[in-house]
């Protein structure tokens, strides 16, 4: 079964983000579910064929990594958007963040401070499977440095495509722009 690109348009409009740069943005994401169907179906091709042991399936597995979170991460991304940006203080996730972040605010302090970080890749929190704690990441790549045993509750896009059309340089003027949009209610229902 093919994974097919989910449909985002119920976002075009949100203040700070320009329509172009969403379609844009969206046509991205269109090309990560495309090459991760194209690679499943070489591999498995390749696994039909005996192909196993060569330099170009273990290519294609480790690129299938790069592609498959691209999809997924972007789909988590615009999930999350589309709110009014005010999270609930009485929801499951707002007391979670208190709990263990000693407040909301520390909590988005810590999560903006990880997302203005220089470089390009994901501020994401995830909630340890294990512990049940909520801990802010950076993610350099899609496919490297997703703590084992996390499940993500909260994405946030800082490669350049997710900004600099509307504000250049100015990462920190996305970061209120994305905060200013966020669905709590969709980031809440992540949590476990």
């Amino acid at each position: 079964m093919a994974y097919e690109a989910k449909d985002y348009s119920n976002i075009l409009g949100m203040e700070g983000f320009s329509n172009t740069l969403l379609n844009n943005h969206f046509a991205l994401y269109q090309g990560y579910v495309a090459n991760t169907n194209k690679l499943l179906d070489s591999l498995g091709n390749m696994l039909s064929e005996g192909q196993t042991a060569t330099p170009e399936f273990a290519e294609l597995k480790r690129r299938l990594g790069w592609e498959f979170n691209g999809m997924r991460l972007h789909e988590y991304y615009f999930e999350n958007l589309g709110g009014r940006g005010d999270i609930d203080v009485k929801s499951g996730l707002a007391k979670k963040l208190a709990e263990d972040f000693g407040s909301y605010e520390a909590w988005e302090k810590d999560f903006r401070s990880t997302g203005a970080m220089r470089g390009v890749g994901w501020a994401v929190l995830y909630q340890d499977s294990a512990s049940g704690k909520l801990v802010n990441f950076w993610i350099n790549e899609h496919d490297t440095g997703h703590p084992a045993g996390c499940k993500p509750i909260l994405i946030m896009d800082v490669f350049e495509h997710a900004y600099m059309t509307d504000y250049g340089i100015k990462r920190p003027d996305y970061i209120e722009a994305f905060f200013k949009n966020i669905n709590w209610q969709v980031a809440d229902k992540r949590l476990g």
